[in-house]
């Protein structure tokens, strides 16, 4: 990785997502009745969060769901897509909604680090005024994401010229470096390893505005609503690095804490490896938490960048 993020923009090809295209008269009513935020504040101004649920309220996926010429597209992990994809038109019924997958439709590129918002102000004219808002102009789309990430959507068509533009200021990075990106940043990603696993709340979801309680009802809504009513969440995520040289992996288990897992794993630029991981709060409070056995490495916990 490159550890000069804070001082010089970065750029990534968002290769290792998938995309799931929802078009017809009927796609804002079905996916108000799959997913946890609410579908009727994505429009082309804003982008969403969200999680999609089973109907134990367990995450299937972790999403960033905006709209393009009245379509809804679906961002996920690509390992999810063809799965979320086939699950989803499980639902469909008589709705005229046609689902896609959309992957190869647009070229999507991450651009973080110090310069980043200069330079993407002079490209698009204005930054998304809110998290997760949205601007356009001929070059694309520009969506705002948490922790000061930006992501470009683009036609193939537009793609070269601002390949060519980032290029000139921006340091190009794997996809790994944008997945650590996000860990800093607190956002969890649901992987195949752990699908079922944890409620929004216990991965912080709602916390970055990917739940609605308002909305009425979806998939697992009812789980994820007396959660939310039953007061403090037993378990939430954590930020925090894991020193040596450990193979770590989302879904490996932690001690000293009840069903403690990790959500995300990324090496860290000055080594070792940084994670998301759900654990009991009243264990986290304890600070002995460790990778895998009781004499594993121990985390070492960081501050997430928003109020818990």
């Amino acid at each position: 990785m490159n550890p000069d993020w804070k001082n010089h923009p970065v750029v990534a090809e968002l290769a290792n997502f998938g995309l799931i295209g929802f078009a017809g008269e009927d796609s804002l009513t079905f996916l108000q009745g799959q997913t946890t935020n609410d579908v009727r504040q994505t429009t082309p101004q804003q982008a969403q969060f969200g999680s999609l649920c089973s109907a134990k309220g367990r995450m299937l996926a972790t999403f960033l769901l905006w709209r393009h010429d009245g379509d809804y597209l679906m961002e996920l992990p690509a390992e999810l897509r063809a799965g979320i994809q086939q699950h989803l038109s499980k639902y469909l019924l008589r709705a005229k909604v046609k689902v896609r997958n959309a992957s190869t439709e647009f070229v999507r590129l991450g651009v973080a680090g110090k310069g980043a918002a200069e330079l993407l102000e002079e490209i698009f004219g204005a930054l998304p005024p809110t998290p997760y808002g949205v601007v356009q102009n001929q070059n694309g789309m520009l969506v705002a994401l948490s922790g000061e990430r930006y992501e470009i959507i683009a036609v193939a068509d537009q793609a070269s010229n601002l390949r060519n533009t980032l290029a000139q200021t921006c340091t190009p990075v794997a996809c790994a470096y944008w997945d650590w990106l996000a860990i800093q940043a607190g956002v969890p990603a649901v992987l195949p390893a752990t699908q079922e696993q944890f409620t929004p709340q216990m991965a912080n979801v709602e916390l970055l505005g990917g739940v609605s309680f308002t909305k009425g009802c979806y998939t697992g809504q009812e789980v994820v609503a007396r959660t939310q009513h039953l007061g403090k969440v037993k378990r939430r995520l954590y930020l925090a690095h894991i020193p040596g040289d450990s193979a770590v992996q989302p879904g490996d288990e932690l001690a000293g804490t009840e069903h403690g897992m990790i959500v995300n794993a990324e090496a860290a630029p000055g080594g070792g490896c940084d994670v998301l991981a759900v654990i009991a709060t009243e264990d986290a409070e304890t600070g002995n938490i460790r990778w895998k056995t009781a004499d594993g490495p121990l985390l070492q916990f960081q501050t997430l960048p928003y109020p818990g």
